[in-house]
């Protein structure tokens, strides 16, 4: 098979939790566990760093990537799912993995797939920490596909673990209350192993407090010790963030002056609550022997984008109209987003929207601002709900617009409707992101 005949297969045989929701699920580390036996165990021949939350474990993901990469090590990046291609997963120094690699792996192994039957992501773990293996990384950051406990990552032992915020998303599978999704994301706690989690949330805290107790684990609420705050300099405002492309920063540290005009690589205010979590887990890896300068530091912050190729964290995509995308998709993400959508001058703002079927809409419908004018779309994925079915929901909730099927067309209707003046925003969904990513890499940049 070539690199595309692998990829149908893979999606045909191993199905997609994605891409198809539940049936794509398998709960258990049985079928990954099994799979490393085979492969002579890789998880253990590389140090890493584990990473799970409902919001902002991947920015935090690539965040550490880029700094360690700066300071000379050699690190790979596992993060889920993709925007575009299925490489994008598996990094190594922000270089995807070759698709000559993953022919030629699932090719000598699929009789092995035959044997254990493992899901998508069950295959994806296992070949990225083979992948790290043959790669002989120094480290690797690992970021959660879904909740801890369970998820496949979760046979490695860290040398710290690092948990983000703490809310709403995958009730079905994580549980109906915010302790019981911490509960399930505490799961990545290790015998030993420190833990960081990046925001001290009072309905959880203790959730994480009785898991460091039980596993004898260091603990960290890293917003304790670390604070980021914008400084803009004069002239630099958060409309114009992405004509900069950074926003600037000041650190405190134990409530005193740490690191003056750091210039961050992510747009969006929310940015702010993962790097406190960041900057503590590399606390955590000086003591255990990495060399991690300030000047790494900042590279490292200031240039995530080119090291990692982190993509669709408010993203600026055109200008005049200001044309924003975003991948946060559940109430939580959703809040923090449109705060920010709200400072940013615009005469009106057009709302392009697709969510995914199984997950109730109606919280977060009922966030969405009803001065805008929507134009709900549907990604090209089975999970998308329809674009007709979402427009219907939306005029139950008092929001005006109207369905455009695919991404693209719901994407053209807003960019032409739109004045210079106003703000275009694109989000609901990480698979609608991913489609607009694709549009604008194909020439349509403004």
């Amino acid at each position: 098979m070539n690199y595309s005949e692998t990829l149908a297969w893979l999606y045909g045989q191993l199905p997609m939790y994605q891409r198809v929701g539940m049936v794509g699920f398998k709960k258990g580390l049985g079928n990954t566990e099994a799979l490393a036996e085979a492969l002579g165990h890789p998880e253990a021949r590389f140090r890493s760093v584990h990473v799970a939350g409902t919001n902002g474990k991947g920015s935090s993901s690539h965040l550490l990537a880029a700094v360690l990469q700066s300071a000379g090590y050699k690190v790979g990046l596992y993060t889920s799912p993709h925007l575009r291609e299925f490489t994008e997963r598996i990094r190594v120094n922000g270089q995807e993995l070759a698709p000559d690699y993953l022919v030629s792996w699932v090719a000598a192994h699929q009789d092995l797939f035959a044997t254990i039957e493992p899901s998508f992501f069950e295959m994806c773990v296992a070949l990225a920490f083979d992948y790290f293996a043959h790669e002989q990384v120094d480290v690797a950051v690992v970021e959660v596909g879904l909740g801890g406990r369970l998820d496949s990552t979760n046979i490695i032992t860290p040398l710290v673990s690092l948990i983000t915020n703490i809310s709403y998303d995958h009730q079905a599978l994580l549980g109906n209350t915010l302790p019981e999704i911490a509960g399930e994301k505490a799961g990545i706690i290790k015998p030993g192993v420190p833990v960081v989690v990046s925001q001290t949330q009072p309905e959880v805290a203790a959730v994480f407090e009785a898991k460091a107790r039980q596993e004898g684990s260091p603990l960290l609420f890293a917003d304790a010790r670390y604070v980021a705050r914008p400084t803009p300099p004069a002239g630099f405002d958060a409309a114009e963030g992405g004509r900069a492309g950074v926003q600037v920063l000041e650190l405190l540290c134990a409530g005193q002056p740490y690191l003056a005009n750091v210039a961050l690589g992510l747009l969006g205010d929310y940015q702010r609550l993962n790097l406190p979590g960041v900057l503590a887990t590399l606390d955590e890896l000086r003591t255990q022997g990495f060399d991690i300068p300030e000047s790494a530091l900042r590279r490292g912050l200031r240039e995530v984008t080119r090291l990692t190729g982190l993509r669709g964290r408010w993203s600026i995509m055109g200008q005049h109209p200001l044309v924003i995308a975003d991948t946060g998709h559940n109430e939580a993400g959703l809040r923090l987003v449109l705060a920010q959508l709200a400072r940013v001058p615009h005469q009106h703002l057009h709302f392009v929207l697709g969510v995914v079927n199984d997950k109730d809409v109606t919280k977060v419908l009922a966030l969405l601002p009803h001065a805008a004018t929507y134009y709900f779309c549907q990604a090209s994925i089975p999970r998308a709900l329809p674009a007709e079915a979402l427009a219907a929901q939306a005029a139950a909730a008092g929001l005006t617009g109207r369905a455009y099927g695919p991404v693209p067309a719901a994407v053209a209707a807003a960019r032409a409707a739109a004045s210079p003046e106003d703000v275009v925003f694109i989000g609901g969904s990480t698979f609608v992101v991913a489609e607009v990513e694709e549009l604008y890499d194909e020439g349509l940049r403004a």
